[in-house]
């Protein structure tokens, strides 16, 4: 959009400011931050009105649906304006006329058209009509009127392929038939295309109506956005979202494109265009409804923005709009992304008050929400709401129970859903799947009960239910840490007889296998872990040759995490870690792999420095990954006692409070490492998990251990 001219003292008061209330993305103008209102009427002469107070009213009448007190806009940063041209006003959103659709008891009767409509919908798909056209309409006596032309394009509208060859026979109709094409029936091709996901095809309907001078009306627009939305050709949709918003295009978005371009920008995760178009419809006259409510909580909950969700519900009591049962279930997801565990239980307590019903995703939503927070009693009071007001649940809902109760630690009440979910009959649950029964082999091995796990991973191949990757990875992992590794092997090997095709996680599964193995049965893993990454066995082979020098193992590290994806690099390095101390490996790896990682990135936010307390954050670690980490980090503490450094007061560990059911208690292990190490670290009275230690204690521990030799030991 061209620049707009900068405005007049006679059209200041024309500007529109509507309270924006996110005031994080908003960067106004230095030129028009000032408020120009003041300036003029104390300029203008109090006996004549001025032009901007006989313009007034009309300022007024274009902004009735969201007035600006000005006690409120005193309050609030300037939101940049939104010009209005004083000799062109344009209207406001909801002045708008759309086409309307002509009611049922006004159609004409389709009844003489019945026998054409058999005889097409007889034809095959790619059929072409016009022969069938031609016998039912013949000419030059007797051509198709526009209802019959507009009611059997209704009638072929789930055929878009018919749909086409419908337009393309009336566009074919020679001028003397007296039938024309116009905009509507173009509409409805364009609808049809759009139900059956067609993008290219509408795009080129919508060029060709270019082309042949056929205008595009507001209709024609808002189904080509909504078209390119459904398709997620995202681009395409904000390209033809401009094109409309052009003077040259003569109409306006609606409320239907309003919702549609928002969500499109959401996608596209442009949240400054989402807040400017969202403001600029605001100063058109637009009332937001429903869905651009849910499009911006989800968009928010998406970035992880609390104070966007916030600018939702100010914006929602300003507009006078009541969430329904969609913007409910996008709240709530967002204030589950955004960490707000108590406003989401709140939330859902005020949507029971309101008496609006929850439904299954709703409940998927807050038992996500609960599960994250380990909140234990919240989790069995939902359970019970559930089950007293009989709500039925989908597989999604039921899966995310299962998960939840893992989270939380519910292997009772798991196990009585998952008896539920495998008799249909008694109750209206879903039938388990293969996410219903991953998430209970989860359970079973987070409490190390690998004969139960392995038996419901046994029994869900027996009921015909492929096991994904997820499956395969948790049933080795469980097998593992009960040691026993040739049943893993076992499963594994299985798996890749029947098509399994392992990912990185599963990779980083086996290395935690190869850390808890030994004699044989790690080179039975190794084995099993070449077939398909040989680059990982090679450097596990590396760590534990003494002649590798530092060089070529950094190379080979480094290869090894280029080829796997981000989430699993520090996981790698802390099996690899693990390996080289459980293994007896050459004792200067595990410092070296920790700090290559270091190096990577891959450890960087271990320490935390404040003026009087350093605290190292080991709760990210495996155990040797966090020994080896305390090790280091008492190096560097020794060898700044040596050079004369200054050193704070204090000194805290942190290795997580284990406080959830299946947590595998790092905290104890690195307890029995300090132990072992005679390192004055103590258990902190005010927080469980931390260890504690004084510059006062700490200093003459290291002057007295010989430069700290027994930890850089390791």
């Amino acid at each position: 959009m061209a620049p707009l001219p900068a405005p007049t003292a006679a059209s200041a008061f024309l500007f529109h400011a509507p309270p924006r209330g996110h005031h994080h993305h908003h960067k106004p103008k230095p030129a028009s931050s000032s408020r120009p209102t003041t300036t003029l009427c104390s300029a203008a002469p109090s006996s004549t009105p001025s032009l901007a107070d006989q313009l007034e009213p009309l300022s007024r009448m274009l902004l009735t649906d969201k007035p600006t007190p000005a006690a409120d806009r005193a309050q609030r940063p300037t939101p940049e304006p939104t010009w209005v041209n004083p000799s062109r006003p344009r209207p406001t959103v909801l002045s708008l006329r759309r086409q309307r659709r002509r009611p049922a008891a006004n159609h004409p009767s389709s009844a003489p058209l019945q026998p054409l409509l058999r005889d097409l919908r007889a034809l095959p798909e790619d059929a072409d009509l016009a022969p069938t056209l031609h016998a039912f309409f013949p000419l030059p006596g007797s051509p198709p009127t526009s209802s019959d032309a507009l009611l059997l394009l209704n009638y072929l509208h789930p055929s878009w392929r018919k749909t086409l060859s419908l337009l393309s026979y009336l566009r074919a109709l020679p001028a003397d038939a007296g039938f024309a094409v116009d905009t509507i029936l173009f509409n409805v091709a364009l609808k049809s295309l759009r139900a059956a996901r067609r993008w290219d095809e509408a795009e080129r309907l919508a060029l060709d109506m270019l082309d042949s001078g056929v205008p595009l009306d507001n209709i024609t627009y808002s189904t080509l956005i909504t078209a390119a939305r459904r398709c997620r050709q995202f681009a395409k949709a904000v390209e033809w979202f401009e094109r409309m918003y052009s003077p040259a295009s003569g109409v306006l978005p609606d409320e239907v494109t309003y919702s549609a371009v928002l969500d499109v920008y959401a996608q596209l995760r442009m949240k400054e265009e989402v807040l400017a178009l969202f403001d600029r419809a605001r100063g058109s006259g637009w009332k937001p409804d429903h869905v651009a409510f849910a499009v911006l909580a989800k968009m928010f909950g998406e970035a992880g923005d609390y104070d966007g969700i916030q600018f939702v519900f100010k914006e929602m009591r300003e507009v006078g709009i009541k969430p329904n049962i969609f913007v409910y279930n996008a709240l709530l997801e967002a204030l589950g992304k955004t960490g707000k565990p108590g406003l989401a239980r709140n939330l859902f307590e005020e949507m029971a008050a309101e008496g609006v019903e929850p439904n299954a995703r709703t409940l998927t939503a807050v038992a996500k929400i609960y599960g994250r927070a380990r909140w234990g009693r919240d989790a069995l009071q939902l359970w019970d709401q559930m089950r007293e007001r009989k709500i039925p649940a989908d597989s999604i809902l039921c899966n995310t129970l299962l998960s939840m109760c893992a989270d939380v630690g519910l292997v009772a009440e798991a196990e009585q859903l998952f008896e539920e979910m495998k008799n249909p009959d008694l109750t209206d649950v879903p039938q388990p799947d293969k996410w219903s029964y991953t998430a209970m082999i989860n359970i079973y091995g987070s409490i190390k009960d690998a004969d139960r796990a392995l038996q419901l991973f046994v029994e869900m191949l027996q009921s015909g239910i492929e096991a994904n990757i997820m499956s395969y990875t948790i049933v080795i992992q469980c097998l593992g840490k009960a040691n026993r590794i040739r049943d893993a092997v076992e499963v594994l090997e299985a798996g890749l007889e029947r098509g399994l095709k392992p990912d990185d996680r599963l990779c980083g599964c086996l290395l935690s296998v190869v850390a808890l193995s030994t004699g044989e049965e790690t080179e039975l893993v190794l084995g099993c872990l070449e077939k398909f990454n040989g680059n990982l066995v090679k450097l596990i082979r590396m760590l534990g040759d003494n002649q590798v020098g530092t060089d070529e193992l950094k190379d080979q590290l480094k290869a090894v995490l280029n080829a796997a994806e981000t989430e699993v690099r520090r996981p790698y390095c802390n099996c690899l870690i693990d390996i080289c101390q459980n293994h007896g490996l050459p004792a200067r790896r595990p410092r070296e792999l920790f700090r290559f990682a270091q190096g990577y990135g891959l450890y960087s936010k271990l320490h935390i420095r404040k003026d009087d307390e350093w605290l190292l954050d080991l709760r990210s670690l495996s155990v040797g990954a966090a020994k080896t980490a305390f090790d280091d980090w008492m190096a560097a503490l020794s060898e700044r006692v040596t050079q004369g450094q200054p050193l704070p007061q204090s000194f805290n560990v942190f290795t997580g409070s284990s406080t959830h059911k299946f947590a595998q208690g790092l905290a104890s292990a690195f307890a029995a490492h300090l132990e072992e190490a005679a390192v004055p670290f103590r258990p902190s009275e005010s927080q469980v998990g931390s260890f504690v230690s004084s510059r006062v204690e700490l200093v003459p521990w290291l002057q007295t251990s010989s430069s700290s030799s027994r930890v850089v030991a390791g």
